[in-house]
């Protein structure tokens, strides 16, 4: 079932129409520790355990044993200069089980060698800044009543 609207088709025309499903999954870490082959997915309330086995295995070809879900309301907050509440969309929380001796981990995102490549380079950066400087304050220290922007 989708909700999008897509132009109707008409004869002679070439077809327009795809049909997306509203599911949605996102993976995210989980608060308590758990066992290396359980994983938890944040996903949307229509999707049932089925749907969600279903698009692991033939979207991804990620082999699950089982997944155990739990509906969890949204954040109720009170708008502070208005005084009326809102409240966040409910989400239901997936705990997936894939196989024994499957270990599942988080992707190293920052790698280490380009996070220290990245600081060396800053550290450059702050010395060209500070020689800069140092240039610029030379050039103007017989002329300490004056803006830098006053010479020619």
């Amino acid at each position: 079932m989708s909700t999008r609207w897509y132009p109707i088709y008409q004869r002679g025309n070439p077809q327009l129409r795809v049909f997306l499903p509203n599911f949605w999954m996102k993976l995210v870490r989980p608060n308590v520790d758990q066992p290396k082959n359980v994983v938890q997915f944040i996903t949307s309330v229509q999707m049932t355990s089925y749907d969600i086995k279903n698009y692991l295995e033939k979207i991804y070809k990620i082999p699950v044993v089982e997944v155990k879900e739990s509906i969890e309301t949204g954040e109720f907050k009170r708008q502070p200069q208005h005084g009326y509440v809102i409240k966040d969309d409910d989400f239901k929380r997936a705990y997936v089980t894939l196989p024994r001796g499957t270990v599942f981990e988080f992707p190293d995102i920052f790698a280490k060698d380009k996070v220290e490549q990245e600081k060396e380079e800053y550290e450059k950066r702050q010395e060209e800044i500070k020689k800069g400087f140092k240039n610029y304050k030379d050039r103007n220290s017989k002329r300490p009543g004056l803006p830098g922007w006053f010479g020619l």
